[in-house]
């Protein structure tokens, strides 16, 4: 069976193509021009150039390579979607029968689409699973208990968000929501997060009520589609929590894509950051 790949930008791309080496697949990649790193072409046996509208020729090359099963991985910024994209005829046509201008709706039309040429949209952790986190502490700290309350707080307000199409990051402190993720992506959440605390008279009187570090959590939803928006974290979610002082990671285990995973949890344990992964 031929593999493709919609491959968008950073790590992830990579990633899906080492890990179908491993399993001795080989893959058709369809490379976002306004998005996809350029060395990807040499890590694959074949390769196209798309822009991000022409979802005509992208389903046009994968017909053409036997495709069956395709899998999407890397980001594809919001605003390349809806402001920079010149749509061919069949993109265009599309993006007129989308009830939401957000990504989960242009991706889910994007899967209808391919799935009405008889290619199936399939996990994008398909051949990442060791990447996956089991529940359980992956630190040597495990968090304390003001830790464990914050952890707790954010779990109940992730719960109330699931029917939001918000982002999946929440960062608290003391039970106080400090910050939640829009569209700015993880690291900036966290980032300002850090400057809220840091902010003098500015910061929030609530937050001035509270005491202890930062704790972010980053959760998939309860109904995550694993085809997409897959939650990632990696090392610079690590050292963006250190610069803002933060001190205690939750993931969802099973649903988190660890990017470079070893490297990872080793400068959390330096820098003594808890990482717990939870159901």
């Amino acid at each position: 069976m031929r593999y493709g790949l919609i491959a968008g930008n950073g790590r992830f791309p990579f990633m899906v193509a080492a890990g179908a080496r491993r399993a001795g697949v080989s893959l058709s990649v369809a490379a976002i021009r306004e998005e996809t790193d350029p060395t990807l072409e040499a890590e694959v046996e074949r390769l196209t150039w798309v822009g991000i509208g022409q979802l005509g020729k992208m389903i046009r090359f994968f017909k053409g390579e036997g495709v069956e099963k395709a899998i999407m991985a890397g980001q594809v910024k919001h605003v390349q979607i809806f402001s920079r994209a010149v749509p061919d005829a069949r993109m265009l046509k599309m993006l007129l029968k989308l009830p939401r201008r957000n990504t989960n709706s242009l991706i889910g039309a994007v899967a209808e689409e391919l799935a009405s040429e008889g290619i199936e949209l399939i996990n994008s952790t398909y051949f990442l699973q060791d990447s996956l986190p089991q529940p359980g502490t992956l630190t040597n700290r495990k968090p304390n208990a003001a830790e464990r309350a914050d952890v707790e707080y954010g779990l109940e307000i992730a719960r109330e968000m699931a029917g939001l199409d918000l982002g999946q990051t929440i960062v608290v402190r003391g039970k106080a929501c400090v910050a939640i993720e829009a569209m700015e992506g993880t690291d900036e959440t966290i980032r300002r997060a850090g400057e809220l605390l840091r902010g003098g008279r500015k910061t929030p009187k609530r937050l001035r009520l509270t005491s202890g570090s930062l704790t972010v959590l980053k959760l998939s939803k309860p109904d995550q589609d694993m085809r997409f928006d897959v939650p990632v974290i990696g090392i610079p979610t690590i050292e963006t929590m250190i610069a803002a002082g933060a001190t205690c990671l939750c993931i969802s285990a099973g649903k988190t894509l660890m990017f470079d995973r070893d490297e990872m949890i080793a400068l959390a344990n330096k820098n003594k950051i808890a990482i717990l992964a939870v159901l």
